[in-house]
């Protein structure tokens, strides 16, 4: 045994004999509590046990029209609903804050067209930070605009993209940002996603809102869809948008964490 070995051992053994002496609790221990909760899983097709299913193929109850709580005008045949020009966006009934989310979209197979007018559509977490969709599959546009972009503000990692017609799948991981009582900011928001299976942003950091001049933070609360009271937790809804371009989603379920 080399001396440094012998070094080694002899001051790991006095440091955790100081340890137990002085009651100092060790950081690399066991923990037994609390249990995760069991979280029951089957396929890749299937949302997790513990998921909120925002859209599962017959309806879109849980969406309301983005400028009312009027009924959804989308599509829905076969499983899947469409947005066309002029059925408008859609909002979520129920306002989250962190939160994995599961979308899967196709772009219409016969795309006419170029740049940002091909399969253009949005999911907006929190109503105002968008992560684009269009189709990018041979399709030259601002990097920070295409499919897997935070819209104007991270592009993607890579281009992962499939060809228009075929269906893709987005997994976000959205961290929601956090303000202090004064409405300035704590800690951001940050992204992390995957486009594909394929890692495309990277706890990515939001400088604010996309749809604005510029990026800002703002405290904003949600009403009440039967009180009109104002939720100010900091919960938001989701949008999907209608960017006058044909998209279809299908499979879309939401786990709060």
């Amino acid at each position: 045994m080399c001396w440094q070995r012998r070094f080694t051992l002899f001051t790991g053994a006095v440091f955790g004999l100081m340890a137990c002496t002085l009651g100092l609790a060790a950081e690399n221990a066991q923990i037994w509590e609390p249990v995760p909760e069991l979280v029951a899983v089957s396929d890749a097709e299937s949302p997790p046990s513990d998921a909120i299913i925002l859209f599962g193929g017959t309806d879109l109850d849980a969406w309301h029209t983005a400028e009312s709580e009027q009924a959804v005008a989308w599509e829905i045949e076969a499983g899947v609903a469409t947005v066309r020009p002029g059925n408008g966006t859609i909002k979520t009934r129920q306002a989250f804050g962190d939160i994995q989310l599961h979308v899967e979209w196709r772009a219409n197979a016969e795309i006419e067209g170029e740049g940002q007018s091909r399969g253009n559509s949005g999911i907006f977490l929190q109503s105002l930070y968008e992560l684009q969709i269009l189709d990018s599959w041979q399709n030259l546009t601002y990097v920070n605009g295409q499919a897997g972009a935070i819209y104007l503000q991270h592009p993607p990692l890579v281009n992962a993209a499939r060809a228009p017609g075929e269906w893709q799948s987005y997994d976000i991981f959205f961290t929601a940002p956090r303000f202090a009582t004064d409405g300035s900011v704590n800690t951001p928001a940050y992204i992390t996603m995957l486009h594909n299976g394929v890692l495309v942003q990277n706890h990515a950091e939001i400088k604010g809102a996309t749809y604005t001049p510029q990026p800002i933070y703002a405290v904003r609360c949600t009403p009440y869809a039967q009180t009109r009271e104002q939720d100010c937790s900091g919960k938001m809804p989701i949008s999907l948008q209608d960017h006058g371009q044909v998209v279809s989603y299908r499979n879309i379920w939401i786990r709060e964490l």
